[in-house]
């Protein structure tokens, strides 16, 4: 009796073990299967979330196929104490894997409210931005100009209420320092006023930040970009430059920031500030003059004045020889390597052509004549 016993025990303890074999294989099957979801979803973990509570509002959603199978692997996988706050971009398909990667990895959010402030050469804006699950792409909803009078729209606000908002302010490659810092100092969202750096030591470039986070302690970081490209440029550049310091190469990359927008033409506009400057002759451009003029303090609004072009002051580049005192602007990565490894060329002139790029000239005879012809073109 007592074998008989055994035996069976024995047969159930077999049964049973494949049969959570069984169930162990399918839970991982389904762990890593694609999931149900047809439409992406912007998932919210809020602050004090749960694994569980997130577990209940994926399977609402229609992420998961199987709440218990969730958690079991998150256990499993060790992720459960690894949960994070933000707001998650879910996919069509994502697997509960990815689902439990997603949320447990950590770093910004994927989805949900964005207001970037925009510190651009013409003008200073936020901008509020959501994202359209479907297309995963963020779309503008509002825009204003937050030194301007007047109330916010009420996007802004509706956004700034999202605990997992995201901030950034995006400087624009050309623009002063006095427009950078001014701006920055108008921003609702920073905390405290920040002191004006040295002319073009702000790095152009989008900085992700928190609510609260001290303004000088922002503007400290794109010093310290700005430093870091100047240097890393300097190490790599030509040799035999008409500029002796990396200051010098900072002015020069100010000027050619301001003279071209085209990428492709930065080491050609380089090319003639170098060679005039090996020639002894004056960089005769427009952007030092206007900076003269406002002293940094946002555009002109209108053309040069013959007064102006042949008024004295230390950045006026038609009274000086050689390169002005400071920076015009801030300049973008592309105008300091410009600077420092400029193309190899014969020309000392250059004129705009109307489509936003210019035309350029070894001789005075050649440049007359492009200039002639880029007017009649304009009438």
């Amino acid at each position: 009796m007592w074998k008989h016993l055994a035996s069976n025990f024995l047969t159930f303890l077999v049964v049973a073990l494949f049969l959570v074999a069984g169930v162990i294989t399918w839970g991982v099957r389904e762990y890593s299967a694609p999931g149900p979801l047809s439409q992406a979803i912007c998932l919210r973990v809020p602050a004090g979330g749960t694994f569980g509570r997130t577990a209940d509002d994926l399977r609402a959603q229609g992420a998961i196929s199987s709440r218990e199978v969730f958690l079991i692997m998150a256990d499993y996988r060790q992720k459960r104490t690894q949960l994070k706050q933000g707001a998650f971009l879910i996919e069509p398909g994502a697997t509960m894997e990815s689902i439990t990667d997603t949320i447990t990895r950590g770093g910004a959010s994927t989805c949900g409210a964005q207001v970037v402030y925009v510190v651009g050469v013409n003008d200073f804006s936020a901008r509020i931005r959501q994202l359209d699950p479907d297309t995963g792409r963020y779309g503008e909803v509002a825009r204003f100009d937050p030194t301007a009078e007047g109330e916010a729209p009420p996007e802004y606000a509706t956004a700034l209420a999202e605990s997992d908002v995201q901030l950034a302010v995006q400087v624009v490659e050309g623009t002063t320092v006095w427009q950078v810092i001014t701006s920055l100092n108008a921003i609702d969202t920073l905390n405290g006023d920040a002191a004006m750096p040295p002319e073009g030591m702000l790095a152009p470039d989008s900085y992700e930040f928190r609510r609260g986070t001290d303004t000088q302690a922002l503007v400290q970081q794109m010093q310290d970009r700005q430093q870091s490209i100047l240097d890393a440029a300097w190490a790599a550049r030509d040799d035999n430059l008409p500029v002796s310091t990396p200051e010098q190469a900072l002015i020069l990359a100010s000027i050619i920031e301001k003279e071209t927008g085209v990428p492709e033409e930065r080491r050609q506009v380089a090319s003639v500030f170098v060679n005039r400057l090996r020639q002894g002759m004056r960089l005769q451009t427009d952007p030092t003059v206007i900076y003269g003029v406002t002293d940094g303090r946002g555009n002109l609004g209108r053309g040069l004045r013959r007064s102006e072009l042949d008024g004295p002051t230390p950045w006026n580049t038609y009274v000086i020889t050689g390169l002005p005192p400071t920076p015009i602007a801030n300049p973008g990565r592309a105008s300091i390597e410009a600077a420092l490894n400029p193309d190899d060329t014969p020309y000392i002139f250059f004129v705009a052509d109307g489509s936003g790029g210019h035309a350029f000239a070894v001789t005075l005879d050649d440049h007359n004549r492009n200039v002639a012809r880029w007017r009649a073109l304009g009438n």
